[in-house]
């Protein structure tokens, strides 16, 4: 929301806005730009007819004073994917849905048509080197959406996904999340079922041809709709360094794991629709260096790199840690997955991250039980934990300043750190705690 009210501020509108609580660094963003509320709260009387809308945060409640005086007085009220469409509907839309990977290749995307002085518009749920803002709303004929599946408001329970309209819809794979609004599986992949029915004729659908799912639902017919999948490009590792081949050239990425891999068959695909060849995006992604907190490096030392990634579903540690092993034979790798999320903290989905950290020499979890007893959730046991991951050797802390001091005394010789959560771990200052940590 406020990466959105930046973007209008910069078009020339004139923005406010209202928020309970507002954290860092929207607070700082917000400030710089002369927009950040002089007082927190909710004030109705702030909402008059001299607005021409209201744009309805995710997280607000059905009973927002602020909320009931709009509709009271029969203001427009958009949700935020409406309102973006608004602002492109005159545009060719680029929509990137999936359970995981949906922010790297909507990064990728920006990142190449930037590369090649492309002028774009985009919505991005990561900040990106080169990129002031998350929200781009220009006279650009294309816009790049990161499109997630959880509602769109308080107001409309629909996927946020589908209010955009896409022209190329891209679905990267599926695999069950946000169990407080889809508590089954099969609700949650009929989502991306009607995102992929919701593509137009004359359309582009393109997937990954290895996730099953995916596979399942873009592949059904669909009359006059292009559908195309994409793969794993070729490539090979050469002392830490992951290499793209492609007719005989070499393209040496910054990133690295399968998973980024098949992110770039994702964008490749993509980009051949707007004109761009393989070996144009490679030679774009060599400059690449990913999204912020998504297997990014912290902190290194000659025998040891912390890196911290966002994954937090089931899918996305399974896939970050088989990147790092991949990447790194030679080292033991140490990971630790903070539980943070509602779906991480439900008790009934703890199985689901079964054998996700199988192939880490060190595992460790960490939750917080007061976070679950915030969320209203029901309590879970260090055993309940151990249990649902199948780990023998699996370390459980709930105390973060046992997590700390297990971590500062931990062998930093030929051995990787891995830290994901899409939280911060209580407040703990990983960076300043890596920098300790390889340097000991």
């Amino acid at each position: 929301m406020h990466n959105l009210a930046i973007a209008l501020n910069h078009k020339g509108l004139q923005v406010t806005g209202s928020d309970d609580h507002v954290y860092e660094p929207s607070r700082s963003k917000l400030a710089q730009n002369g927009l950040l509320p002089k007082d927190m709260g909710w004030y109705p009387e702030k909402i008059t007819k001299d607005l021409d809308a209201v744009i309805l945060g995710m997280h607000a409640r059905e009973d927002n004073p602020e909320l009931k005086k709009a509709i009271d007085l029969n203001i427009k009220i958009y949700s935020y994917p409406e309102y973006i469409y608004h602002q492109a509907k005159d545009k060719q839309r680029v929509v990137v849905a999936g359970s995981h990977g949906k922010t790297t290749i909507t990064s990728m995307l920006i990142h190449v048509l930037k590369f090649y002085n492309r002028e774009i518009d985009y919505l991005v749920g990561a900040a990106l080197e080169g990129f002031d803002n998350m929200v781009k709303l220009s006279d650009a004929p294309i816009i790049i959406i990161e499109g997630d599946e959880y509602f769109s408001s308080p107001l409309d329970k629909s996927p946020k996904f589908l209010r955009y309209n896409h022209h190329v819809g891209l679905i990267s794979g599926i695999a069950w999340d946000h169990v407080n609004v889809f508590p089954t599986y099969e609700e949650y992949v009929k989502q991306f079922d009607i995102f992929a029915d919701a593509t137009p004729k004359a359309g582009n659908l393109i997937y990954c041809e290895e996730d099953a799912m995916a596979t399942v639902i873009c592949s059904k017919e669909r009359k006059d709709v292009n559908t195309m999948e994409y793969k794993l490009p070729e490539h090979t590792i050469e002392d830490g360094t992951t290499i793209l081949l492609h007719d005989g050239e070499r393209f040496p990425l910054q990133i690295f794991g399968k998973h980024n891999l098949l992110n770039i068959g994702a964008a490749t695909k993509v980009l051949s629709r707007m004109g761009l060849n393989s070996q144009q995006v490679y030679e774009a992604m060599k400059s690449f260096s990913g999204a912020a907190n998504r297997l990014q490096k912290i902190a290194s030392a000659e025998n040891m790199s912390v890196y911290k990634d966002f994954a937090h579903a089931p899918s996305k540690v399974e896939a970050t840690v088989a990147a790092v092993k991949e990447q790194y034979p030679d080292r033991k790798l140490i990971a630790v997955l903070e539980l943070y999320t509602f779906s991480s903290l439900t008790k009934k989905f703890l199985n689901q991250y079964q054998h996700t950290l199988s192939p880490v020499d060190i595992p460790i979890v960490y939750f917080n039980p007061e976070t679950i007893k915030q969320k209203k959730l029901e309590l879970f046991s260090k055993e309940d934990i151990k249990k649902a991951f199948g780990h023998d050797d699996l370390l459980v802390f709930d105390n973060k300043a046992d997590l700390q001091q297990f971590l500062l005394n931990i062998d930093n010789k030929e051995v990787n750190l891995l830290l994901m959560s899409s939280g911060n771990f209580d407040g703990l200052e990983m960076t300043a705690l890596s920098e300790k940590i390889v340097l000991s």
